[in-house]
Parts: C-alpha cells; sequence; structure tokens
C-alpha cells in the first residue's frame, strides 16, 4: 500500500472515518468525569478540558463550515474565546467560556453541518479541498487536542478515569538486540511532497546528506535512565545545558515528572494510579535538559532530526523513503502503540513488526523522542493554509520532537511528522533514543 491516492469516494470514506473516530476518543476524554472536572484547570500549563473541546468545534467550524463550506459563521462571538494565540492556557478559566452542557451541544451542532459538508463538496479545485486536505487537517487538530487532553488527565488529581488494556510485552529477541545499529552515510528524501494530509512543515521533499552514525536499537528505558539518577547526574553540572542546570537547581529536579522515591523504591502517578516504575518501559515525561543531560552523561547525544528521520524511512536496499519505518502500510496494531489503545508506553523491544529496514524498534509510537535539532523551516517551506500552525514557531526556542506517543492517533502520525515544543516541556508523553558520530573510515 501507498500513500492514498486521489479517488474521491476513499479519500471521502477516509475523511469521514478520521473525523468519526476523533470526535469518539473526544467523546470518551470528556465524558469520563464530571463537571467540575470538566472546568476546572488541573494545571497552569493546560486548559480547562472545557476550553479544549469548545475550541475543537470552533476550529472546525472556522475552516470546514464557513472556508470549505461557504457557510455564514455560527458562533462568531466564540472566535476571541477560542483563539489560543489571543488567551495563554494559564488565564483560559477566567473567560466566559461555554458551560460543558452547552460545548456540547456546540460541537454536535457544528459536526453534523459539517458532515453534510463533506458528502457535497467536491475534492479538487482548490487546494484546501486538494484530496480532502482541509479535512484531514481538522480530523489531525483534534487529535492533537485529545493528546493534550489525556496530557490534562494525568496531570489532575484523583481517582482514574480511564481504562485500556495492557501493551504487549517485548518481543523474545529484545534482550539480543544490538544496543546501536550504524546508519551509513549519504543523501536520503527527507519530508515528502506527496502524502495527502501532511502538514506544511512537514513539506517539500528535498535531499539531506546525513554523515554516518550510530542510532539506539531502542528508545532509552526507565532503567537506563534510573542509572544516570544513582549515578548523581541531576548534581553534576557537567552533563547539562546551562539553561537546564538553571532549571535543575531552582525546581530542585531529581527524576522525571511524576516520580518520587519511597525507600529504596522508585514509584510514578500514572493517571491516577501510584506504581512502580517499571524498569523495561521507555522513560517518559522527561524535558529536552533531561535527555540531553543523560545522552552527555552516557557519551552520546541526542540524533538530530534529518538522522532521526532517515533511522526511521530510509530504505538502503531501494534507496527510497518510505512512508513508516515497516514500509507504505498505514499503522496497525502489530506495528506501532498508537491511538491510546493502551495507558502507557509498551517495554522497551516490542513491535518487532515495526522496526526499520536497519532493526531499529518503536520509532512510532510509545513515546514522542527528542532530537537536538531546533524546529526549522524545510528548504522551499510555504506556510499553509495559515502561518500560526507552524511558522510563527520556527527559530531556536523550540525543538523537534518526532515519532509520536502512545497518545497519538495514527492519522497525525507518519514518518516525516514533525512536532516541537519548548525544551523545559515536562508533561508531555517526550523520551528519547541516543546517537553518537561513526568513526571515520
Amino acid at each position: 500500500m501507498t500513500a492514498p491516492g486521489t479517488d474521491p469516494g476513499v479519500l471521502r470514506r477516509r475523511a469521514t472515518d478520521a473525523l468519526l473516530r476523533a470526535r469518539a476518543r473526544t467523546r470518551l476524554l470528556t465524558g469520563c468525569v464530571d463537571d467540575h472536572d470538566l472546568t476546572a484547570q488541573h494545571s497552569p500549563l493546560m486548559s480547562p478540558l472545557v476550553w479544549d473541546l469548545a475550541h475543537i468545534g470552533n476550529q472546525e467550524e472556522q475552516w470546514l463550515l464557513r472556508a470549505v463550506g461557504g457557510h455564514e459563521a455560527l458562533r462568531p462571538e466564540l472566535d476571541p474565546l477560542y483563539d489560543a494565540f489571543q488567551h495563554p492556557r494559564a488565564a483560559r478559566p477566567a473567560l466566559p467560556l461555554l458551560r460543558p452542557a452547552e460545548a456540547r451541544s456546540y460541537v454536535a451542532d457544528v459536526r453534523g453541518r459539517v458532515l453534510d459538508v463533506l458528502d457535497a463538496v467536491p475534492f479538487e479545485g482548490r487546494p484546501l479541498v486538494e484530496s480532502g486536505f482541509a479535512f484531514g487537517m481538522i480530523a489531525q487538530h483534534e487529535q492533537q487536542h485529545d493528546e493534550t487532553m489525556l496530557i490534562t488527565h494525568q496531570l489532575r488529581r484523583g481517582a482514574t478515569a480511564l481504562g485500556a488494556p495492557e501493551p504487549p510485552p517485548a518481543a523474545p529477541d529484545a534482550g539480543l538486540l544490538p544496543s546501536e545499529v550504524l546508519v551509513e552515510g549519504g543523501p536520503f528524501t527527507m519530508g515528502t511532497s506527496t502524502e495527502p494530509w501532511a502538514l506544511d512543515n512537514e513539506r517539500p521533499a528535498h535531499h539531506r546528506f546525513v554523515p554516518s552514525f550510530f542510532i539506539d536499537t531502542l528508545p532509552v528505558s526507565n532503567g537506563a535512565y534510573l542509572r544516570f539518577i544513582e549515578d548523581g547526574g541531576y548534581g553534576d553540572a557537567r552533563w547539562w545545558h546551562p539553561e537546564g542546570w538553571r532549571q535543575v537547581r531552582a525546581q530542585k529536579l531529581a527524576a522525571p515528572l511524576f516520580w518520587r522515591r519511597s525507600g529504596s523504591r522508585w514509584l510514578r502517578r500514572r493517571f491516577g494510579t501510584v506504581e512502580p516504575v517499571p524498569a523495561d518501559e521507555p522513560v517518559l515525561h522527561v524535558s529536552w535538559y533531561e535527555a540531553a543531560a543523560y545522552a552527555a552523561w552516557a557519551g552520546r547525544r541526542l540524533p538530530t532530526e534529518a538522522e532521526w528521520e532517515k533511522a526511521a524511512r530510509h530504505d538502503p536496499a531501494s534507496c527510497r523513503s518510505r512512508r513508516y519505518p515497516w514500509g507504505d502500510a498505514d499503522p496497525a496494531p502489530e506495528h506501532a502503540n498508537l491511538g491510546q489503545r493502551h495507558l502507557r508506553p509498551a517495554p522497551v523491544g516490542a513491535y518487532p513488526e515495526g522496526a526499520s529496514p536497519l532493526g531499529v524498534r518503536q520509532l512510532i509510537g510509545d513515546v514522542w523522542e527528542w532530537t537536538s535539532s531546533d524546529f526549522l523551516p524545510y528548504p522551499g517551506f510555504r506556510a499553509f493554509p495559515y502561518r500560526e500552525y507552524s511558522e510563527v514557531f520556527f527559530g531556536s526556542a523550540h525543538k523537534v520532537l518526532r515519532g509520536g506517543s502512545f497518545a497519538v492517533d495514527p492519522v497525525a502520525c507518519r514518518g516525516t511528522f514533525r512536532n516541537w515544543d519548548l525544551p523545559v516541556r515536562r508533561q508531555i508523553f517526550a523520551g528519547f533514543r541516543t546517537a553518537r558520530d561513526a568513526e571515520p573510515a
């Protein structure tokens, strides 16, 4: 299977499925708690859940009803309330937000009208609707806010409101895998010009030369990260970026977010449950500064974004870039831990069927992976359909994350997908793997 083609019927079904799947997840995340939890701000880092809910509907109205369908605004007075650039997250509880019942009614009204537009609009003639792009963009937007709401669930106090089955165990050969693989130097195709729902910062496809390097076969585990902690990693300035060291000292950091020591054991809080830290899971809830400090302590470094993508997509046998590490087929449950199917990362060494051509595992799903790279445009970048999606974030303030976490839906996760955040962020579902330069021949 290759990237979806241009058959209108196929694309329409794909858009419908993506929108319905996102909405089912939104209902789960907002329907499992009471109105108090929906309107409360569980952390100044996050919005009240009810803000995310109405924002999802407002963006859908603006882009799919107004921009695509040509409809008059249903609730124009909501536009400034739910503009993420006008109101920082910490200030949103003070706004005259829709109450939960009204927010649910609004998003349901918008969705009913959107499905009518989807049935009628031709998928051609305008860049916004070509191959159903606007519908894919809005499905991705909703899923991104679903991941944000799941982070809020992790931050909220009280009993767990969510459940999910356990992820699969590590594969039987996990303990026999090499610790790293060599990625030979040379050019490869980075980014995409053909993926119909790829966002502007993933475009265009371009050639990138990457020197030879080694990259970890598996993400860094909790057990490995514990060795950094036990060796005094949080107390040794040698390993830290100066700003990271300032954060460590100012906030008295000693472990990943949500961890605490209890006697000789380390415990963590995960969606309302306190449990022993599992040594075999990828480390989670670490900032870019923590990831970089661990890598320095280990005598390694974080991979660049180009190195990460080459390890994930480049097939040395065919000299082409795949859509995903395993090939061009859409993600299936045997490939990766995605879509909130499980509420935790799978153990390192799981998902052998999702490995790259060189045998690197878990590049997609489980945890977002910090890279060393700043979030910058590709050569030939063009903002579309609005500057505020990507362009306003370009620069050295944000670091790139790749790969997606267990909280990411497949519609918002590709081998080319780029995430970005401030290097201090710890509440996100982020971990990392390390790399090193190959010795000259």
